[in-house]
């Protein structure tokens, strides 16, 4: 199977071994990756702040550059909630009507890839330790997906999952929201790393690194021994 990948712009430029990652498993599961380099952003940052021309610019290059008639692979619920759920409400009825259905037809996140069509919930991955998950809004809200991690993550063998209180309960960063109301998400930072300390845990993992960097930036201020992963890492540990 060849798929499409779509990297999101802040994980390009802050975590690109993620993606990496993230192409490592698709490979071994027996996909032929192909990732197109013009690929910039789906316009989520913009229509979030309001700017929904701007969006729409962004939007229409998007479904450009994904006219391919197969899977695409994104690791970030949040982006693919974008398009799933907010494409519609730019392009609908527009010129790019049914190419926008097309790809929100064929946009999935990628644990939800791997269990829902590839019909994979072993990887063969290892890592040793305590993790709790963190779910994202994203992810469970706008993908209506909470199951699929978990059933990777439990697989991972050598890994311990212990589940923490008010775990569906946002992180604080929702995008734009972090730095406008920067108190508040502080507040409910502190309180997902709370929480996820009470486990016991070594390790927070999500589907999202918009959620993972907001919670490592209290992490590294508060100097908490937890480590940020998203899942694509934990998935890629413990195997050639």
């Amino acid at each position: 199977m060849i798929v499409d990948i779509f990297i999101p712009c802040f994980m390009d430029q802050l975590y690109p071994e993620t993606g990496f990652n993230m192409v490592k498993v698709l490979e071994k599961v027996g996909c032929d990756v192909n990732y197109n380099p013009e690929q910039t952003c789906c316009g989520q940052p913009a229509f979030n702040a309001g700017f929904w021309e701007d969006a729409k610019t962004v939007g229409e290059k998007f479904i450009k550059e994904f006219q391919q008639d197969r899977y695409i692979v994104c690791p970030s619920a949040s982006c693919v909630g974008m398009i799933k759920n907010y494409y519609p409400e730019m392009f609908h009825n527009s010129a790019l009507h049914n190419e926008y259905k097309q790809l929100a037809k064929n946009i999935h996140e990628f644990s939800s890839f791997l269990v829902n069509i590839m019909k994979v919930t072993d990887v063969g991955a290892k890592l040793e330790g305590i993790a709790t998950y963190h779910d994202s809004c994203a992810a469970l809200r706008e993908c209506n997906m909470k199951q699929e991690p978990r059933t990777l993550l439990k697989n991972v063998r050598g890994l311990e999952i212990c589940e923490m209180k008010d775990t569906e309960s946002c992180c604080g960063f929702g995008g734009t929201f972090s730095a406008k109301f920067e108190p508040i998400a502080v507040g409910m930072g502190e309180d997902k790393i709370k929480n996820a300390m009470d486990t016991g845990a070594q390790y927070l993992i999500s589907t999202d690194v918009s959620c993972l960097i907001h919670l490592d930036g209290y992490i590294k201020k508060h100097k908490t021994d937890l480590k940020p992963l998203h899942i694509a890492d934990v998935l890629a540990s413990g195997w050639e």
